[in-house]
């Protein structure tokens, strides 16, 4: 039997776990929801219109599709699965779950032109999103990118690009699975994972289906580098930036050091006691309330190397959680500095947004912080 190294299995147990809130978010329990605010305000169906899944051909879908995943060489069998399927505008969800077959019928190795490839596009791109393969097929890609082998990029690209009404979800398996862990520093992302984020994300920015702020996290972080989002990222953000002073400075004593402009003055981080908050806090954290708009660089001076990293806000349940502060977040490395006695400046490859901290991570005990000034705009 295969014996697993314990940090994979952990790692398949975040994927299992993301994978699930994934599946909550997309499937709730429609019977027992309340309206929303645009159902309620929707008008009532027109006296004597027929209801879309209950006219003849989408009835008959199913049994239709069917016919033609038995015989995918009969031209007159196929030609009616496209009529059916052309004239049902929301097919039934019994019909939606052929989508898996149909894939696996057609592969897209054999071409995107082939009879059932071409019905299954057809089908995703009317299917809702908790009964739309192409969707689903997405986060299955995902999971399986963080703990398997590489995955078909071009395969989960067609499956994106056809996801019709199941776009949303399937970008949001991108975000919990692929977006927010790249813009994490306690995370080793693997390849197959980073390669679809950058082929799917902008497809789903486009869409506006990706947080700009989980976005540019992603595309700053130093620890897990994604070349293709930082052209996603590189629009400016509004606001004149130059230095922010901290509105709270928490850790090592006399932490205020750090921030009075005064490089003869210093903290000594790398004696700091790793106490429960070290993963989020590190040696020293400097916080602002309200969040910045934006943060472009930092600069530096110390004795001893160590890490900078950025507490940015996301929506609520993307990436990690603090459950003492109440929000969630994202924490990418911004900044790695060699700890020369030097100023060092470390300039973002793009802007972040909704920073709600900056923490220092020494890298051993003798490291000491002279200096620390953030450079972004209120």
């Amino acid at each position: 039997m295969r014996r697993f190294p314990l940090r994979t299995l952990l790692l398949m147990l975040v994927a299992l776990i993301a994978f699930g809130r994934l599946w909550c978010v997309t499937h709730p329990d429609e019977a027992s929801r309340p309206p929303s605010e645009s159902q309620a305000r929707a008008p009532a169906p027109t006296a004597g219109a027929p209801v879309p899944s209950s006219v003849p051909e989408c009835r008959t879908l199913e049994r239709t599709l069917e016919n033609a995943l038995r015989a995918p060489e009969e031209a007159t069998v196929l030609a009616e699965a496209r009529r059916q399927l052309e004239a049902c505008a929301e097919p039934p969800v019994r019909a939606c779950a052929l989508g898996t077959a149909l894939d696996m019928r057609s592969p897209l190795s054999n071409g995107e032109a082939t009879p059932l490839r071409g019905l299954l596009g057809t089908l995703c791109e009317r299917c809702p999103p908790a009964a739309n393969s192409c969707a689903q097929a997405v986060g299955q890609a995902m999971l399986a990118a963080a703990v398997g082998p590489q995955v078909d990029t071009a395969r989960v690209k067609w499956n994106l690009e056809h996801a019709g009404p199941g776009l949303g979800a399937a970008c949001a398996s991108l975000v919990q699975l692929g977006l927010a862990p790249a813009a994490q520093s306690d995370i080793t992302v693997r390849p197959p994972v980073l390669a679809l984020v950058g082929a799917l994300a902008p497809r789903c920015s486009q869409e506006g289906h990706l947080d700009d702020a989980v976005l540019r996290a992603a595309a700053a972080n130093l620890v897990a580098p994604v070349p293709a989002l930082v052209a996603l990222a590189a629009a400016p953000v509004a606001g004149e930036p130059g230095p922010v002073e901290p509105d709270r400075v928490e850790g090592t004593e006399p932490a205020r050091q750090a921030f009075d402009r005064d490089e003869n003055t210093s903290v000594a981080v790398g004696k700091a006691p790793r106490g429960e908050r070290w993963d989020a806090d590190g040696a020293l954290r400097a916080s602002y309330a309200p969040t910045l708009k934006q943060l472009v660089a930092v600069q530096v001076r110390a004795t001893g190397p160590g890490t900078v990293r950025a507490i940015v806000r996301t929506p609520r349940g993307v990436g990690l959680t603090d459950p003492e502060k109440n929000f969630s977040f994202v924490n990418p490395t911004i900044c790695r500095f060699q700890g020369t006695g030097q100023l060092e400046l470390c300039q973002l490859q793009v802007p972040l947004r909704d920073v709600d901290a900056v923490s220092v991570f020494p890298e051993r005990e003798d490291v000491a912080l002279n200096e620390l000034e953030v450079i972004g705009a209120r």
